[in-house]
């Protein structure tokens, strides 16, 4: 097995959910099959990182114990689809109706079949968001939890 990694991120003393996210910013960015290693001394970044891996067909293909204190996470990037987007709205941070809102200003100005990506942590977004496509000419493609109750919602236009 390959242990070399192209991209070495360590984030000792962030907490959970930082490590995560930080390793997702990393991964998106790298081809199929490269590895990242991620360092981290937050308890929680194993069961993080392997619900994620699992969701997102990335692979957690060891953990080490570090000299330096904290774990090693060698991940790598899975092959499979990695759904793309036309359009991103980072949103997180603004609460309820204020994501939806503003992704329906989006989607009101993109062709149909276009994908508008968002992201979001508003308690309640899913069952919004949900609520609000079924009744729209809107579709989600794809809903990922990237963390503790923040969501990427992929919505295409109908």
């Amino acid at each position: 097995m390959m242990d070399t990694a192209n991209v070495v991120l360590d984030l000792k003393g962030l907490t959970c959910p930082g490590p995560l996210l930080g390793a997702k910013r990393m991964v998106d960015d790298l081809e199929a099959g490269q590895i990242l290693l991620l360092v981290s001394d937050c308890p929680g970044t194993q069961d993080d990182l392997f619900a994620w891996a699992k969701q997102t067909g990335n692979q957690v293909l060891k953990t080490e114990k570090r000299p330096d204190g904290g774990t090693g996470y060698y991940i790598q990037k899975g092959k499979g689809h990695v759904r793309k987007a036309n359009v991103l709205l980072d949103i997180r941070g603004v609460l309820c109706p204020g994501p939806i809102v503003e992704a329906k200003k989006l989607l009101n100005g993109m062709s149909p079949g276009e994908v508008l990506k968002l992201v979001s942590n508003c308690p309640g977004i899913r069952s919004d968001i949900t609520g609000w496509a079924d009744a729209t000419e809107m579709k989600i493609l794809e809903t990922v939890e990237v963390g503790a109750g923040e969501y990427e919602f992929y919505i295409q236009k109908g």
